[in-house]
């Protein structure tokens, strides 16, 4: 859709669009509170503004719609509304080998133990071997640094989304 056409759309509609690029209910209401933006580069600063106000349990709650990193059958009886775009996200995931997966597996294991939120990565252009380096790397955060960490990536996937829903 175009620009035009999400500024046209009722309230609802832009809503539920919006939800497909992030899943902060907060973030989805400010945002549809703007509307009409002039240009895109409009509608994307606002997001990351918006995105940036946000609180912990926003972020958190943005996190919750989004599975977890190649874990594909979740991906697929979960998310149906944006598999599509979380698979080609996560593309780099599909070649990965069975010890990748199952590291991956155990990694958002500990990584969800330890921060109580899944292990949020913006995982377009990268491998299987690079989101675990990642992941592996950010188990070693203390809490308060990698919830501002997470809320970073959430920002890139919600910019990329964004962008797709304008084609």
């Amino acid at each position: 859709m175009t620009l035009t056409e999400l500024n046209q759309l009722p309230v609802l509609q832009q809503k539920t669009a919006l939800t497909t690029c992030c899943g902060s209910s907060v973030w989805v209401d400010r945002m549809a509170s703007l509307f009409p933006f002039e240009t895109v580069e409009q509608l994307f600063g606002k997001a990351e503004t918006v995105w940036e106000g946000c609180s912990e349990s926003d972020w958190r709650e943005a996190f919750t719609h989004h599975p977890k990193i190649g874990d594909i059958d979740y991906l697929r009886a979960r998310f149906a509304n944006t598999k599509v775009w979380a698979a080609g996200e996560q593309a780099g995931v599909s070649s990965a080998s069975q010890q990748v997966l199952e590291d991956l597996a155990e990694g958002n294991r500990l990584y969800e133990e330890k921060f109580g939120y899944i292990f949020i990565i913006c995982a377009t252009g990268k491998s299987a071997g690079d989101m675990l380096d990642s992941l592996n790397a950010r188990l070693s955060h203390l809490p308060e640094a990698e919830i501002r960490i997470a809320m970073q990536e959430q920002g890139k996937i919600t910019l990329i989304r964004l962008e797709k829903l304008l084609v």
